[in-house]
């Protein structure tokens, strides 16, 4: 993508309205005033080792005290807290019951048929130590990657949190993902376990999970795969390999609810969770349990304002690194009432969401800005026929928001009268980093306003100078913080190319690069601009560009791809391929249809091109580089712009535009 001023300063980033907090908001909010906001920050730009410790041992219950606060001697392999020993499920779910709590709600169900459970914090923790001893008793140790392929139902938290227990770092795979994508990750982490179910409810078909698990290891994945447990949700018929696959509801059945908390250091691994890259393999972000428990608690608890009695729901899935932060372990952490919802909204009841919010009094609802313009698109209606005076709070994630679409949230879902929260954050950095606090900061459509207390952001250009006020440039991270990624599994040197080495920052090292552009207004407000590599944010699901011409390229009458993302007005973007086919092998809209299928059936269902344009041949550079930019505009319906010297083949373009 361009990042130069031009390109920056358009219809969607001149947004000029200011909507500060409304005075009865920020009377009751936790951070009331700008004066201790300000404090905040000045504490920990002036002295962030005191700063992070002081949360560190305040927030948070240690078996025993860590001494050294952030260890920098192999940076950027940065550790937190190195000394401390912890548990994250006893910050979860023990310390609360001990303080009074038990008898509070901590889960909130709905299922998408309509069936519904609740969970006090006494009887969560019983179910987690149920599940925990009976991983334990298919032999799951401590350190054992447990990999977790479930729809969004209790099992898949009580999985999370068992593992956790136990000390057995967990890899959940989103459940819209193939066996294929299911295959790489089983593989590359190593997962000697697997916990899964016979099937899930989304948008009114049964999701075939079990399935997607036999195929991943009958090709390839059963050089790891040793167990596998089932949880029954559908109750279909499903094929169950003896010696190998378990019953969850079997499993469980003789457990005892009591399981003593995995005393665990606080630089042991909590998770790994993939996430796409633009080279291809999927890269294992993992994220470590002192830091991460630290970051996930502070950030729900700064921009979600929370209350006592507060009904919180996140929209995600718990296969997404929101699903981890914000619907498990910072509500949790925090002692919050958390809701988990198995479907979507759906042709058969689009009212999905707005039902829920009535039916539980929701207060605080966190969304995609993808389901927002979804909302727009099927009209006020909708809502306006449910109650939601019960919401008080407003967030989005995944995506940046375009103005259009934060002032209808605002207007029918909030009715004027609740702030709304955008935050910037990746699977990368465990939590929120840049997002209002909503009783302080003063918020503009479409930007994410400003970075958390003891996070510094800067705006540079590829030199790693500061860009001009509204110049677009890269976002770099330039101090590390407790919530951040430790590593690439298995790939240390990825981790290091990924992150810390695309950006020289005045000389200095150490300095993340988000992978993202963005720009600072007169203001000092932060505005994202986009992905500036080739990663496509469909949904607020970033995927691969190599991931998906792979997939491509595997099917036997493709030659050769490019993939480029377009932007949508509903999902942000979109998918757009363009390929060149075998010898002898003729284009059809039929081929067109069956390499759609073909990348649903290698990836899954979000990887899906919206558009395939079948080429003779694909613009190139002399050197052989195919050359995406002109791909991206000629997807967009725009004229080609900038140096095309380069290219080999000029009638390519010609031939290109008519097929675009």
């Amino acid at each position: 993508m361009s990042l130069d001023k031009k390109n920056s300063i358009n219809n969607i980033l001149e947004e000029s309205r200011i909507f500060p907090p409304s005075k009865k908001f920020a009377e009751n909010s936790n951070i009331r005033s700008q004066k201790e906001f300000l404090s905040l920050k000045k504490q920990a730009l002036n002295n962030p080792t005191k700063f992070w410790e002081s949360f560190a041992k305040s927030e948070i219950d240690w078996f025993e005290p860590f001494q050294t606060v952030l260890d920098s001697d192999n940076a950027p392999f940065f550790k937190w807290f190195k000394e401390g020993k912890i548990n994250i499920t006893y910050n979860c779910l023990d310390r609360h019951i001990k303080k009074g709590l038990g008898a509070k709600t901590a889960l909130i169900w709905e299922g998408e048929p309509g069936d519904s459970k609740k969970y006090t914090y006494e009887e969560l923790l019983k179910e987690v130590c149920k599940a925990a001893n009976a991983l334990k008793s298919i032999g799951v140790k401590k350190g054992d990657l447990v990999c977790i392929y479930m729809p969004m139902i209790p099992e898949a938290m009580f999985a999370m949190l068992a593992c956790a227990r136990i000390g057995a770092p967990h890899s959940v795979v989103f459940g819209g993902f193939s066996s294929e994508a299911l295959k790489d990750r089983l593989i590359d982490g190593n997962a000697r376990f697997v916990i899964t179910a016979d099937g899930g409810f989304r948008k009114d078909k049964v999701i075939e999970l079990k399935q997607a698990v036999d195929a991943a290891i009958e090709s390839g994945a059963d050089k790891v795969v040793e167990k596998v447990v089932v949880v029954q949700r559908t109750k279909k018929n499903i094929s169950m390999v003896d010696d190998r696959d378990l019953w969850w509801h079997e499993l469980l059945k003789d457990q005892k609810d009591q399981c003593e908390p995995e005393v665990m250091n606080s630089e042991d691994r909590l998770f790994i969770l993939y996430t796409s890259g633009s080279t291809g393999k999927p890269k294992g972000v993992v994220h470590t349990i002192g830091g991460y428990n630290l970051w996930s608690h502070l950030t729900f608890k700064w921009i979600f304002d929370l209350k006592d009695d507060d009904i919180y729901w996140c929209t995600a899935d718990v296969g997404w690194i929101t699903g981890h932060s914000y619907i498990v372990y910072g509500p949790l952490s925090n002692g919050a009432t958390t809701l988990m919802y198995e479907g979507v909204p759906r042709p058969s009841n689009l009212g999905a969401f707005w039902e829920i919010v009535q039916k539980y009094k929701v207060s605080i609802f966190y969304t995609a800005p993808t389901a927002i313009r979804a909302f727009m698109k099927s009209g006020r209606e909708i809502p306006d026929k449910y109650n939601l005076e019960s919401l008080r709070l407003l967030g989005t994630v995944g995506e940046p928001i375009n103005p259009e679409a934060w002032i209808w949230y605002k207007d029918v879902i909030g009715k004027n009268k609740c702030p709304i929260v955008d935050t910037w954050w990746q699977t990368e950095t465990g939590g929120v980093m840049i997002s209002p606090l909503p009783g302080v900061v003063a918020t503009k459509p479409g930007s994410a306003t400003f970075p958390l207390p003891g996070i510094e952001v800067e705006i540079v250009d590829k030199n790693g100078d500061k860009v001009e006020e509204n110049d677009g440039g890269y976002l770099i991270i330039k101090k590390p913080w407790p919530g951040m990624m430790r590593t690439i599994h298995g790939n240390s040197e990825r981790y290091l190319e990924s992150y810390w080495e695309y950006i020289s920052f005045k000389g200095e090292k150490n300095v993340y690069f988000a992978g993202d552009g963005a720009r600072i207004d007169e203001d000092g407000y932060i505005w994202i601009m986009g992905r500036v590599d080739d990663v496509i944010s469909v949904s607020g699901h970033r995927l691969g560009t190599m991931e998906i011409e792979s997939a491509l390229v595997s099917h036997k009458s493709v030659a050769e791809s490019a993939v480029v993302g377009k932007k949508d007005d509903l999902k942000g973007e979109v998918i757009v391929a363009f390929v060149s086919l075998e010898k002898d092998v003729n284009g059809s809209s039929e081929l067109v249809e069956d390499l759609k299928k073909h990348v649903v059936h290698e990836i899954g269902i979000i990887a899906k091109p919206e558009k395939i344009i079948i080429s003779d041949s694909l613009p190139k550079t002399r050197s052989g580089k195919i050359m995406r930019r002109i791909l991206r505009s000629l997807a967009a319906g725009e004229e080609i712009s900038g140096d095309i010297s380069t290219l080999e083949d000029s009638s390519v373009l010609e031939k290109l535009k008519e097929l675009s």
